[in-house]
């Protein structure tokens, strides 16, 4: 048996848009991950707390300019989660796209190609979901408590 190195999966690209019958006002839990896995470029040495706080910056000022409404989102070193709705135009998938572009130029951050999307669909999904986002720097030993952790922002309701 050849000694090939093992392949990456290839996942499988599934459209971002939601369906038409969908509110404009659901909930979305976000991950987007930088490239390659593991190299820390969001947050955490050596990357400067100064560009991690301003990443969460861009976040905040896409919210407060209604490119999307956030309500948590959490810097890992290699990866954001957030809880997003957005509005009908221009959706989901551009305004990702639109935001990621934005980082990869001022902050150099190399994205991989997509993102993963989950429409929460009620309220046990968003508490689920919430408290998932909250303890990953918990999880991956970076902090004792989701306290601790200086990478996240939450927004009130609107």
């Amino acid at each position: 048996m050849p000694n090939h190195p093992p392949l990456r999966p290839k996942r499988k690209h599934l459209p971002h848009e939601p369906p038409h019958w969908v509110a404009d006002t659901s909930t979305y839990f976000i991950t987007i991950n930088t490239e390659p896995k593991g190299v820390p470029q969001l947050c955490s040495a050596p990357v400067p707390p100064s560009v991690s706080h301003s990443i969460l910056d861009t976040v905040d000022y896409y919210h407060h300019h209604g490119n999307w409404t956030a309500s948590l989102a959490i810097l890992m070193p290699d990866h954001l989660h957030a809880l997003l709705s957005f509005p009908e135009q221009p959706g989901l998938k551009t305004t990702i796209r639109n935001w990621k572009r934005y980082l990869a130029k001022t902050h150099r951050i190399v994205w991989q190609e997509d993102f993963f999307d989950h429409r929460i669909r009620d309220d046990n999904s968003l508490r689920e979901k919430w408290f998932y986002i909250l303890n990953n720097p918990v999880r991956k030993s970076l902090c004792e408590s989701p306290e601790d952790w200086p990478f996240t922002k939450t927004w009130p309701p609107r």
